[in-house]
């Protein structure tokens, strides 16, 4: 088992690295490559991502291998097809991130994700579904406006789609754990949002009523119809995030002595009522032990594992909850009622009053005890870094580790490692803040100190305390290793190789930390892995095109490396074999059907798209470019046209339109063959010599859009184009669809 997941683990690698080349690759929008050859080359390397996913299905050795392998690229396949509709909006200058991306993307991860049941396609479908409406309603490349009236129906229809999703999941017509709980988050954070008064007047209130009826009868439903622990412990994240939001809203109206005194009650009855909640969970937990007879027990053994996690996830809403509401109530009062004494003083003396007896009184309620320690530990953090004295830097790092020895547990061992830090850097901020590039040097410091800290973990006792060291020390070397990889040179070069390092450094550490079975570090280096590949999309010191290079170099030697491991070792597990064969073998027909239909757009996208570029009617339009970035399409220059803003008797006409709303334009030749907007078109009129009809859509304001607002460009050429394009030539078709052709300085 332990060689199948190293095994594993390098081939997701490879193909993500293989994936993320492509991605860059026509992004970088090389000008070497025709539009012809682009489309071919998209098409192909879907087929060689679906192809490669048959023939490693067909293989009959190390079956837990090459299955794995076949449902990798299966997946790679759909990613695949996403960047070739992105490519075909990039060669016809479609909107950047348009919805109908997403929206024609999606439709086959729905469709694979019904036929396999596989659960990365349920979730690459699900965000898909998000992101489709999520620029229907706010695209990137444009602003819309909406009503109050609108956004509250937006809103309802994310919370609706999410309830339907979960019930469905929940009425077992649906098996997807991971969009169980995402569909159960996502509806609570769409009630939450519509209940601000602030942001919707007349609505907010009544929004809290509906909010605070689903929190409640996720209660009672996740207690009484079907007991559900860690549905319960979600539902009391979405009351606390309700509690905390309302919190906030009233501290906006009402800021005063008064409040922040009563926000310190509601902390304390907060506390009570998630002791109250602990002890709910434990007889839950009882009751539903009593209840099972030995042969369903011994069927579950993970039950009390589970139970564990339960407890440690509700510990950790209540310290959150307990200690950010706490904290700011007290930081509050301490500067609304310090008169002649320095605020930060009084804070410091008060911070101290909160640790000192909490630390010496152990036999306090577990979730008080920590959530008091933890206020005064962030007030006193807050005025060590006010005072601005190293000695009290110093003086509170040695309260912190005070605190460290006394504490127990994951959840608190890694918040105090984490204020540490913080007050470890303020006083190297304190003794080195005048030195050249300080943040640079001073990260560098804290990075080494964490990186010292990890590799002499070893020195320590073995237990729990040993652990908690090695966990906090490694997350925080590669956190901060991260970070370094952002800043100034500290040394020359120091900035390519802090990013060659923490590559390096980060992709060795996830298969060790798998080969050593140590579960959260190969999930934190895997994590900061994937962080590293997206963030520095932009940021590295080559091109995309060198990067693209140089990704699917690394991520076919990873595959032929992590293929040649496997053969030797012959690692497989019969069991998850059979279940990723049975994925495969569960409908292949329906499979070769969507894979075909994915061509099939491409090749009639390009038609259509091809065929108006030939035969539609040329137009010359007035343009203001800007130069933004699309993270799927590369560099692009936004434009406004001198027909998106029409005059005020049209604009008026507009405004009464609800937004997003289909439209007809009128274009007439002016001077220098440039086209002005004349009228909004009335169907049957006829159209006079040198006009011509253009679709476009209402922006909810008195802004027309017309599908034609982005021009891409290759890497590193979009200021320039910006600087120097004042017109446009578009391609308008019989029926109105535009294609924007090229910009031009005349």
């Amino acid at each position: 088992m332990l060689r199948l997941n190293v095994a594993r683990v390098g081939f997701l690698m490879g193909v993500s690295l293989l994936l993320a080349s492509i991605i860059y690759f026509f992004a970088a929008n090389w000008g070497g490559l025709v539009r012809a050859d682009k489309i071919l080359a998209s098409a192909g390397i879907m087929v060689l991502f679906y192809g490669a996913a048959f023939v490693f299905s067909k293989m009959k050795i190390m079956l837990g291998h090459h299955y794995f392998l076949s449902v990798t690229f299966l997946v790679g396949g759909c990613v695949a097809f996403g960047v070739a509709v992105a490519l075909l909006n990039q060669i016809y200058n479609s909107h950047a991130d348009t919805y109908e991306l997403f929206l024609v993307w999606s439709i086959p991860a729905l469709l694979l994700a019904f036929i396999t049941r596989f659960n990365p396609f349920y979730i690459l479908a699900y965000i898909l579904v998000h992101l489709t409406l999520w620029q229907y309603f706010f695209p990137s490349a444009y602003s819309i406006v909406h009503s109050d009236q609108e956004i509250l129906l937006i809103g309802w229809l994310f919370a609706l789609i999410n309830l339907i999703l979960f019930a469905l999941i929940e009425a077992k017509r649906l098996a997807s754990a991971p969009l169980k709980y995402i569909s159960f988050i996502v509806f609570h954070i769409s009630l939450l949002v519509l209940t601000s008064s602030d942001l919707y007047e007349h609505y907010g209130a009544w929004m809290n009523v509906a909010s605070a009826a689903a929190i409640a009868f996720g209660f009672y439903y996740f207690a009484q119809v079907r007991l559900d622990k860690m549905m319960l412990t979600l539902n009391a994240l979405a009351a606390s995030a309700f509690a905390v939001f309302k919190y906030f809203e009233l501290m906006s109206e009402h800021y005063s002595t008064l409040f922040f005194i009563f926000g310190l009650l509601f902390v304390a009855l907060l506390l009570t009522a998630n002791v109250f909640f602990f002890r709910y969970l434990n007889k839950l937990g009882k009751h539903q032990s009593s209840s099972n007879d030995p042969a369903d027990q011994a069927s579950h053994p993970s039950e009390e594992h589970k139970s564990t996690l339960v407890g440690k996830i509700a510990f950790t809403i209540v310290t959150v909850i307990g200690v950010l509401i706490g904290s700011i109530s007290l930081v509050g009062l301490v500067l609304l009622a310090s008169g002649e004494v320095p605020p930060e003083n009084i804070l410091f003396v008060l911070s101290l009053l909160f640790i000192i007896p909490t630390l010496l009184l152990t036999r306090l309620n577990t979730a008080v005890r920590y959530t008091v320690l933890t206020i005064g530990y962030i007030a006193g953090l807050i005025s060590t870094a006010w005072i601005d004295t190293s000695a009290l830097s110093i003086f509170f790092i040695a309260v912190l580790l005070v605190g460290w020895f006394k504490w127990q547990g994951r959840v608190p061992h890694f918040f105090i490692y984490t204020l540490l830090n913080i007050n470890i850097a303020i006083l190297l901020f304190q003794l080195f803040g005048s030195v050249h590039n300080a943040a640079s040097f001073i990260v560098f410091i804290v990075t080494s100190l964490n990186a010292v800290i990890y590799a002499s973990h070893h020195l320590l006792r073995e237990g729990a305390f040993k652990i908690h060291v090695r966990e906090c020390g490694w997350f925080f070397t590669l956190l901060l290793l991260f970070w370094l990889t952002f800043m100034d040179n500290i040394f020359p070069y120091s900035y390519e190789l802090f990013n060659i390092l923490n590559f390096i450094v980060v992709t060795i550490a996830a298969f060790l930390f798998v080969r050593r079975s140590q579960a959260l570090e190969a999930a934190i280096s895997f994590v900061f892995w994937f962080i590293f590949l997206a963030f520095k999309y932009y940021d590295l010191f080559w091109t995309l095109l060198h990067k693209s290079i140089t990704l699917a170099l690394l991520g076919v030697i990873i595959i032929a490396a992590t293929y040649i491991y496997a053969y030797r070792t012959r690692a497989a597990v019969s069991e998850q074999a059979d279940s990723f064969s049975r994925l495969l073998r569960r409908s292949p027909a329906l499979i070769a059907i969507v894979v075909v239909l994915q061509l099939g757009y491409v090749g009639y996208h390009a038609a259509v798209s091809e065929i108006l570029l030939s035969s539609g009617t040329p137009i010359k339009l007035a343009i203001v470019p800007l130069d933004p970035r699309s993270i799927l399409q590369g560099d692009y220059v936004a434009l406004q046209y001198n027909i998106s803003a029409p005059p005020d008797h049209i604009a008026q006409e507009l405004e009464r339109r609800p937004s997003n709303s289909r439209i007809k334009v009128v274009l007439q030749q002016g001077a220098g063959g440039v086209y002005n907007l004349d009228r909004l078109y009335k169907k049957g009129e006829p159209l006079a010599d040198k006009e011509i009809i253009i679709n476009g859509s209402t922006s909810g304001w008195r802004n027309i859009q017309y599908g034609i607002e982005s021009y891409f460009v290759p890497e590193g050429t979009g200021l320039e184009t910006e600087q120097n394009a004042r017109f446009a030539y578009v391609m308008v078709g019989t029926k109105g669809d535009a294609i924007l052709e090229k910009l031009t300085k005349e």
